[in-house]
């Protein structure tokens, strides 16, 4: 059997005290996870709990077929999209699903979000679109949640909220604030005028930019 990792659990318990105390989920909503890459096992939250409530022995480990190999908990209802953009995508070992306010309203009203900034292009991709509905937790969701995210490091789900992954946390953490400062920015510029976005050429020319120069080392 793979080996279960405590540090990851903590990773759970710590990650999700910190979307709660930043206000970006209440309750028991929203949902994270974490791949270790070296076993390709998945962290997962358990369903249903408050987040000060959380502890390390709550955290549910699945493996890639979706099946629990450690913890006596229910995982997040949410597990399929969890788990489905992991197997889709090989770059993502960090999955955060919330429930914000700014880029919620553009899931209300089924309009995605372009390209209007430079992190924004940088980070998320050339836009976020609204995946198509379905109910929460359904294999149905799983499957249009990996078809609305694609390439990009963002999706909003309709009437429900946004999913944002990365690398790592930090990483992920960061495409949310991105995403949120984005869409208040969006809505805040189509009160006043009309938003000039970013065009094709330099979005790749940003993209090529943030990935291959930018920061230390590269």
């Amino acid at each position: 059997m793979a080996l279960i990792k405590e540090e990851f659990k903590s990773k759970i318990v710590e990650g999700g005290m910190n979307l709660f105390n930043q206000g970006l989920t209440v309750g028991t909503w929203g949902n994270l996870s974490f791949r270790d890459p070296e076993t390709n096992l998945v962290y997962i939250k358990p369903s249903g709990m408050y987040y000060p409530d959380i502890k390390t022995e709550d955290v549910v480990v699945m493996n890639m077929e979706k099946e629990v190999v450690d913890g006596t908990r229910k995982p997040s209802i949410e597990y399929n999209f969890h788990i489905a953009i992991m197997n889709k995508r090989p770059d993502v070992n960090c999955v955060l699903h919330y429930h914000p306010v700014y880029s919620s309203v553009f899931g209300v009203i089924y309009e995605d979000i372009p390209g209007i900034s430079e992190d924004f292009v940088q980070l998320i991709g050339d836009k976020v679109i609204n995946c198509d509905y379905a109910l929460p937790g359904t294999p149905e969701l799983a499957e249009n949640v990996v078809k609305g995210l694609g390439d990009r490091n963002a999706v909003i789900i309709p009437n429900h909220g946004s999913v944002c992954v990365g690398a790592d946390f930090n990483t992920a953490l960061k495409t949310i604030h991105v995403l949120e400062k984005s869409a208040q920015i969006y809505i805040l510029a189509r009160s006043i005028g009309t938003p000039h976005l970013i065009g094709a050429d330099d979005i790749k020319a940003m993209q090529d930019f943030a990935k291959n120069h930018y920061g230390q080392g590269k």
